[in-house]
């Protein structure tokens, strides 16, 4: 392997990664003012929503994973609203012919402020106010904007412009900023503020205080302006939609590879596309195949398309949907889906999912996998990630997101309530159909790896469907072929898109493969000649993901973080 772009982030007593260095340093400012690694977590994740705030949004999705030392626990929040009760598939069927168009009609309930309280109230020491704090000045003073902020926003310039409100922030003058121009969120700063008061003002202690700062977002000032403009511009949130939420709060799964424990989030989003991948590659010796190799490639891409059409025919909101996980997780189903892969020939479109009788389930109408897109088109990007471990060792694990250009922004509140509903569907058959009171089956899932009694690992990426594929190559280049946690991050990547992309308009690109630059031509011609539709990127890709890890070894209390340079992340240790 190449030397790593940067140096090592080793520390012996807390870290943070995180998909910027702003929110990095606000993380670490938390536990260095004694809070742990819960409170450090949720004031990276706020500060997200400000520093990459054409990524991740204040009122988006906030999905977390935290293991607790204390207990050995691990457990998730699914920061991930529902579609409200008014909320009606027909509407997209009969007037859009099965399409979301952008627009206030695809947003769903502002989740993440409830996540981010409600890991504090579980799991935290601090208040509110303190873990917002950093969040806050970086909205009321401003930061720097990044070249990949600059960039998206111009990109996204046509969009920003349909709706007042995102004009007034993202286009002051009619343009995006410029890398290095500060850039200034006022009305964001100010919601924050306004709960930080309520929460002040509360009688009592501490949890009241949060719940105060929570009923603040839910059922004060800020719900009366989002069902207001809701009501006067065609939306369906409501007073009542928003007083009724709260995030799921519940086990994960997992699967045992090699000698240590993966887990992820259940199928509500896409933490199963990871699981059931190792489980069909855990019967294959992908050491002998040579790392990137083309066999390497190849085994690894059958086994993500693989799972992708099991994503697609039967995973969504477990409140509505019968998932057979129990079955897909199986060591006998695993078995049956890896040997449909073929070493010498690419499966060229999705496969078909496993059968009902396979899964021991009912079996079920067919679902529409849509038609096949041609040409070239971008896979759709936002989110952003970030993992702490303090001194206790507890860990923290989240994916912030929801970009904000493609839904108006409630004017005076400065963000966008979560248009995730893009991520739901119309076809009545799919399992991740739009239903009242549904949650859209979410790109966002972060993981978390653990090999008892030596080591720790939080892990995630941004980057829509790319990211347990990221994950995955990253979680293999350090565990499977030994590399140091930024070697692997590093290293040269590739993605499936050949599926039903997550996100409106499900495009479905099939046979194709995106390569980074850095994997050698003679390879690429290889995985062409297996069948592969080989798109190339540039080197150093940030549609590939951008992983950020940190690795504590519990024997000695090292701890090495990561943060993947395709995008301005940092890993900080003190």
């Amino acid at each position: 392997m190449p030397a790593p772009h940067r140096g090592r982030a080793l520390s012996n007593r807390h870290m943070v990664a995180a998909g910027n260095y702003h929110a990095a340093l606000v993380g670490m400012n938390i536990l260095e003012a004694g809070g742990n690694a819960i409170d450090a977590g949720v004031a990276v994740g706020i500060a997200l929503g400000v520093t990459n705030c054409d990524q991740v949004n204040f009122g988006g999705v906030a999905p977390i994973m935290i293991r607790m030392a204390e207990t050995a626990k691990v457990m998730t929040i699914s920061g991930l609203g529902w579609w409200p009760k008014a909320a009606d598939v027909e509407y997209f069927i009969n007037v859009h012919k099965g399409k979301m168009p952008p627009g206030i009609r695809r947003t769903v309930i502002p989740a993440a402020p409830d996540a981010w309280i409600t890991a504090l109230e579980l799991y935290g020491t601090m208040t509110f106010g303190e873990v917002v704090e950093g969040a806050r000045r970086l909205a009321i003073d401003g930061y720097p904007a990044t070249t990949l902020n600059a960039e998206l926003m111009l990109a996204n310039r046509k969009a920003l412009l349909k709706w007042p409100a995102n004009r007034e922030v993202f286009l002051p003058d009619g343009i995006p900023p410029k890398a290095g121009e500060n850039f200034i969120q006022t009305d964001l700063a100010a919601t924050m503020q306004y709960m930080v008061d309520e929460e002040m003002a509360a009688k009592g202690g501490r949890e009241e205080g949060l719940r105060a700062a929570r009923n603040a977002f839910y059922k004060g000032d800020i719900a009366e302006k989002i069902a207001a403009y809701n009501n006067a511009n065609g939306g369906w949130i409501t007073r009542e939609d928003l007083a009724e939420y709260r995030s799921g709060h519940e086990e994960p799964y997992s699967i045992k590879f090699m000698d240590y424990t993966v887990f992820g989030c259940g199928p509500w989003c896409q933490g199963p596309i990871i699981l059931e991948t190792l489980n069909i590659l855990r019967g294959i010796d992908l050491k002998s195949m040579g790392h990137n190799s083309p066999e390497y490639l190849h085994t690894i891409l059958e086994a993500l398309n693989l799972s992708y059409a099991d994503r697609h025919f039967y995973q969504g909101d477990p409140r509505f949907v019968d998932v057979p996980m129990e079955g897909l997780l199986s060591d006998e189903y695993g078995a049956l889906r890896r040997n449909l892969i073929d070493a010498s020939k690419a499966f060229g479109e999705m496969p078909p999912p496993g059968s009902a009788e396979q899964l021991g389930i009912t079996p079920r109408k067919n679902v529409e996998v849509g038609e096949k897109a041609i040409g070239f088109k971008e896979m759709a990007v936002d989110t952003a990630y970030t993992c702490v471990i303090d001194k206790y060792g507890n860990a923290f694990s989240a994916t912030p997101s929801d970009g904000q250009h493609s839904s108006p922004m409630i004017p005076g509140l400065g963000f966008v309530p979560s248009n995730r509903g893009s991520q739901s569907w119309t076809d009545p058959n799919n399992p991740a159909c739009m239903a009242a009171g549904k949650r859209p089956r979410l790109t966002p899932n972060p993981a978390l790896a653990i090999k008892e009694n030596e080591w720790i690992m939080p892990f995630g990426s941004p980057g829509n469907d790319v990211q347990p594929q990221a994950m995955i190559q990253v979680l293999l280049n350090q565990h499977l072929w030994g590399m140091r946690p930024l070697e692997a991050v590093e290293a040269p990547r590739v993605a499936s898109t050949n599926f039903p992309r997550s996100s409106e308009p499900h495009d479905y690109f099939a046979g194709r493969i995106n390569v980074e630059g850095r994997i050698n031509q003679q390879t690429c011609k290889k995985l062409s000649a297996l069948g592969h539709d080989v798109v190339m990127w540039p080197d150093w890709e940030w549609r590939a993901g951008a992983v950020s890890m940190i690795r504590v070894d519990l024997k000695t209390g090292i701890m090495e973080g990561a943060a993947d340079p395709r995008r301005p992340g940092l890993a900080l240790g003190a």
